[in-house]
């Protein structure tokens, strides 16, 4: 299948920027175009490094570098904050290591039949102009695919689920608000590229710039979020692109307790928010015991809470992969990344989705519709109300039986075989793929 027929292997290069949640689609897309017989390569931020390549998969450093960005002294917290985080980010991380981003994903993309970019790699739609290089767009969520008939929910603005039915001249004016508000985080990316002899764009980086024309893919499932008449042209949902490091399994002390009662509920705030997770453990904990359920936490590698036995009924561990534990939970309770949501999608376990802020309410919001969710505001989470919550969601048996109908559909999903294919097609031919094929039709 190397070259889409053409006999060629193609070199394919990922700019991604972000958690793991933000690498692992990459990583899954990367080790599915190398068993194809092509030659991938990730461009990420160094502390990346020793995992993609352990992987067999060609790695550049991109910047920023998140050692360099952790080591500024409060700066991790106001990029995590629920409200101001994205403005943060953008304003004193991304924008900030332009150059530097722009220099590294040039290396990296020197040769390449395609770029493809995450929705903060900014450099690389100035990379595939300057280099006339091949490019194709990527977003992980329907958040960063705003449509007036779809409308997303935002952190700053979390009442605008409840404005959904005042549909899209309501969701113009809005989106049009936001978009004026976010035009001065982007400035220096205009000045960057009217230095590199560019000329002007009419769309912003931050939202319609960010896609490429000929090729926009959503590495979501479109029961998270369905394809709109407003999304990027030549655009799809492919199904999830799923990696975890499912390869090592559970480590023995969680198998033996898993084996040892029934069904846990599983509390998890991913690989970002775990490491500001305030008293999330110590209320979910005291949720668990109050409802009488068994329970794992996942704590990450810094927590306060102790690993190990917590009690007769409880325990923490640093991380587990997700594809192994989720199934084997009663519900997962975790922060809405898109990541963290499509894993217990796939499980088909019920959840209750605690948002922090970025995508997270917005994905809430999704699964929420779906039928297979309930949602808590971190800001509201305490032991009483997620213990009414969590004896909402398991005492309703709609939940499991939609969540288990939900999963199936999910894990019947070709997402990584899906994107993979429009891309190969994109970099064999530099011609927009047929989006109308009936594999690339299905998943859409």
């Amino acid at each position: 299948m190397a070259g889409a027929g053409s006999g060629k292997s193609l070199r394919i290069v990922f700019a991604t920027i972000g958690s793991y949640g933000d690498l692992h689609p990459y990583i899954a897309l990367a080790l599915e175009l190398n068993r194809r017989g092509h030659r991938a390569a990730i461009a990420a931020s160094e502390v990346y490094r020793d995992k993609i390549q352990a992987l067999g998969i060609d790695f550049y450093p991109l910047a920023p570098d998140f050692n360099r960005v952790r080591a500024v002294p409060g700066l991790v917290d106001q990029v995590l904050h629920p409200r101001t985080g994205a403005e943060t980010l953008i304003r004193d991380v991304m924008m900030p290591n332009l150059r530097d981003s722009f220099a590294d994903l040039s290396v990296a993309a020197e040769g390449a039949d395609l770029l493809v970019s995450h929705p903060l790699a900014y450099a690389a739609r100035l990379v595939s102009e300057t280099q006339g290089r091949r490019w194709a767009s990527t977003f992980l969520a329907p958040f960063s695919a705003l449509s007036v008939h779809d409308p997303s929910v935002m952190a700053e603005i979390p009442f605008l689920n409840l404005l959904r039915p005042l549909g899209p001249p309501l969701f113009r004016q809005i989106y049009h608000h936001v978009m004026l508000r976010a035009h001065d985080w982007s400035a220096p990316w205009h000045a960057f590229r009217a230095e590199l002899g560019l000329p002007p764009a009419a769309d912003d980086p931050l939202f319609a710039g960010q896609h490429a024309p000929d090729l926009a893919l959503g590495l979501f499932s479109p029961l998270l979020g369905a394809p709109q008449p407003d999304w990027p042209r030549n655009s799809m949902a492919t199904g999830f692109a799923f990696h975890d490091d499912d390869q090592a399994g559970l480590p023995p002390d969680l198998a033996a307790f898993l084996e040892d009662g029934p069904p846990p509920l599983v509390f998890t705030l991913g690989t970002t928010m775990v490491r500001r997770p305030g008293s999330f453990f110590e209320d979910s904990l005291k949720a668990a015991q109050r409802l009488r359920r068994r329970a794992v936490l996942l704590v990450g590698s810094q927590s306060p809470v102790p690993l190990g036995p917590l009690s007769d009924s409880a325990i923490a561990v640093a991380y587990a992969p997700f594809s192994a534990l989720f199934p084997r939970a009663a519900a997962i309770i975790h922060q809405g990344g898109v990541g963290t949501t499509g894993q217990a999608m796939r499980a088909g376990r019920p959840m209750l989705v605690v948002p922090f802020g970025y995508d997270q309410p917005d994905n809430a919001a999704r699964v929420t519709r779906l039928g297979i969710a309930r949602s808590l505001p971190i800001g509201r989470y305490t032991p009483s109300r997620a213990a009414d919550q969590l004896g909402r969601l398991l005492d309703q048996s709609s939940y499991q039986r939609r969540a288990s109908e939900i999963g199936r559909k999910i894990a019947a999903e070709t997402g990584t075989q899906t994107a993979c294919d429009a891309l190969i097609a994109l970099a064999a031919t530099g011609q927009q793929p047929d989006l109308q094929s009936p594999r690339l039709r299905a998943a859409s």
